[in-house]
């Protein structure tokens, strides 16, 4: 039987739901039920009644899908998924951070780990990490672990001193000033989109910031016919797919995500069937990362 065919069919039979991050292989939105950004995912996965969330993300992902969900059993398709952000910053090196800068709000974007949110303030996206930190109406906040995405945030809010924790995001940090100037000439015309998670001399060259999703909606409702897209390939692909009568060009040949490639139909269809890399959490821990994620959610409303 076709694997598609096996996994939906699994799928129904055993009450899941399977989410796609948009950096995934583009052949796994044949069995998503919702592909988008990290945090709507589980979000929209929390208020299904599903018994199973499968999740074609990045362990960090699909530890937000088990805060959130707690009754479901959440999978991840294949364990070595990780983030190469997520892992920069663990439970010893947050407390020393907070340490370093006592009584001082930690502003945590929801790229880490439970274990990292468990010891924050509030959470943030890279769509609202601006107004989250706006929000607390402090002087100093601490950020972490993107320092990228903290550099965007003092850049809007020159008010306020971001303490940036030294994290990155390898696959936008490929993304250079050079590749924008470069085909800026080559397509005048075209919209420069950025990530917030790129160098800010790249992102000084941008026509729109913003989140992934943000991205796609921007290209979705634009009257524009070409656009510079600077964010991992996968958004370049749905959207070829999704707008074909629109020009759209991958702003670095090498943002790839390799951890977010990792996922196969194949890792779908075994996770499924045997119900296996189940994410699991402490009620305690639990408890302690869902605090800052609510925090977030509650001011973005």
């Amino acid at each position: 039987m076709d694997i598609i065919q096996k996994i939906k069919d699994l799928k129904m039979r055993k009450n899941a739901v399977i989410l796609a991050h948009c950096y995934q292989n583009i052949e796994i939105d044949e069995v998503a039920d919702y592909v988008g950004d990290s945090l709507g995912l589980s979000q929209l996965a929390a208020k299904t009644n599903a018994d199973i969330i499968v999740f074609a993300g990045v362990f960090f992902m699909a530890q937000t899908a088990k805060i959130l969900s707690p009754d479901k059993k959440v999978l991840l398709p294949n364990l070595a998924s990780g983030c190469n952000m997520a892992d920069m910053i663990d439970e010893k090196q947050i407390i020393e951070f907070k340490e370093k800068n006592p009584n001082v709000p930690v502003v945590c974007y929801v790229n880490s780990t439970a274990e990292v949110k468990a010891h924050a303030d509030i959470c943030c996206t890279s769509s609202n990490a601006v107004e989250v930190v706006r929000s607390l109406n402090v002087p100093k906040v601490l950020f972490v672990p993107d320092a990228y995405l903290g550099s965007w945030v003092a850049k809007n809010l020159p008010n306020v001193e971001v303490v940036c924790y030294p994290g990155f995001c390898p696959t936008h940090l490929r993304i250079t000033k050079e590749h924008i100037e470069e085909l800026k000439k080559q397509y005048p015309r075209a919209k420069v989109l950025i990530h917030p998670e790129c160098h800010q001399e790249v992102v000084a060259l941008a026509d729109f910031v913003g989140s992934t999703t943000q991205i796609m909606n921007y290209c979705k409702n634009s009257d524009a016919g070409a656009f510079i897209i600077g964010t991992e390939m996968g958004v370049v692909e749905r959207l070829e797919r999704d707008y074909p009568d629109k020009t759209f060009i991958l702003a670095c040949p090498k943002a790839f995500c390799h951890n977010m490639k990792l996922h196969t139909l194949g890792d779908i269809l075994n996770s499924l069937e045997d119900e296996v890399n189940e994410i699991t959490l402490s009620e305690d821990l639990r408890l302690k990362a869902l605090v800052p994620i609510e925090k977030m959610i509650a001011i973005s409303q």
